[in-house]
């Protein structure tokens, strides 16, 4: 995602309730790092996911980004959400830790000489342990085994604290701050009011 720099006035700007505004940033990597070697903690595997495992793809999607706003691909209807993981330049992973499933890595290559973090994360019980780090380190190898050019992910303010700083400590770094105004899915019964207590609800 490359932004065209439109100027936003300065200023406060009121939120409509029922819609929320993050401020995203976008993050890449023209260089592949040295030194992120994955080595795996003992009990950890990581296994493709295959595209046909649609209901196995919305319950780790849900489990990983319900508390983080991660709302796009539930709402996606299933023609839509299967033309993507089936499309051959997308590779979706799933960490795994004693056969249990924490850990959700999607690595997008449809445009030519880059590739998309598409979506990263673990479940909250997983995080702090160093399967962040072994995956991070995994996808970054996966994406530079190819003949790519640029590696990038974005992260808005919904998300972890720890997010941001773990991408830049991982070999990103900023490129351009974008702001996003959407419907709040707490009120559209896409993921439950309790989701990420940390954004403020607004009822109409």
């Amino acid at each position: 995602m490359k932004s065209e720099h439109t100027a936003l006035p300065l200023g406060y700007f009121p939120v409509p309730p029922g819609k929320l505004a993050t401020v995203v940033t976008c993050l890449e990597m023209l260089v592949r790092p040295t030194g992120k070697t994955a080595r795996a903690p003992e009990t950890l595997a990581l296994k493709r996911l295959m595209p046909s495992e649609l209901a196995a793809y919305r319950a780790l999607f849900r489990a990983v980004g319900e508390n983080w706003m991660w709302v796009s691909r539930l709402a996606m209807a299933d023609d839509e959400l299967s033309a993507i993981l089936n499309d051959p330049g997308v590779e979706v992973y799933v960490l795994e830790d004693g056969g249990r499933r924490i850990g959700l890595l999607e690595l997008d290559f449809r445009q030519e000489g880059e590739c998309e973090l598409s979506f990263f994360g673990l479940i909250a019980e997983a995080i702090g342990k160093g399967g962040g780090r072994f995956l991070m380190n995994w996808a970054i190898e996966k994406a530079w085994a190819r003949p790519i050019r640029r590696f990038w992910v974005h992260t808005c303010h919904f998300d972890s604290a720890a997010a941001l700083p773990f991408y830049q400590r991982s070999g990103f770094k900023p490129y351009a701050l974008m702001v996003e105004v959407l419907d709040d899915p707490r009120l559209t019964g896409l993921v439950p009011r309790t989701a990420s207590p940390h954004v403020p609800l607004i009822q109409p």
